[in-house]
């Protein structure tokens, strides 16, 4: 049984998608811990996004490159930031409309994590570790 329930999770562990989803919980845990902490703490949405992000990005970085990409190539951190600085200004948008439409900066912030996965995923295998950089 645990033989078979490895094998399961070695098919999926397999699956870069996959890996990106499991890291990225982690790093969500992490970053929207920040966000929820400052916005409990009464600090404004757009800064309690920018710490979260920006607190995260090196954890992030690391994680993502080794576990996901498997690329430890730490040149790479500018074109990672790159991509963070896209989402953090798409996220602080896609809050401000949450906002403006009753909801509060609590759930905005968790409605935002799927999509802002999903773009990230995407952002950082097309222009950070793109399949030249990675074997």
């Amino acid at each position: 049984m645990i033989r078979r329930a490895h094998r399961i999770w070695r098919y999926f562990w397999d699956i870069r998608l996959f890996r990106f989803l499991v890291v990225g919980g982690i790093n969500t845990i992490f970053g929207y811990g920040v966000y929820a902490l400052l916005i409990y703490l009464h600090c404004n949405y757009k800064f309690a996004a920018l710490a979260g992000t920006v607190l995260g990005v090196l954890f992030n970085f690391m994680t993502t490159g080794r576990i996901v990409f498997e690329n430890a190539n730490n040149l790479l951190l500018v074109q990672f930031i790159a991509v963070y600085t896209v989402t953090y200004f798409l996220n602080i948008g896609l809050i401000k409309i949450l906002l403006q439409n009753g909801f509060n900066a609590l759930i905005s912030g968790a409605l935002c994590l799927l999509p802002m996965a999903v773009i990230s995923f995407i952002l950082n295998k097309l222009f950070v570790f793109r399949k030249k950089s990675y074997p």
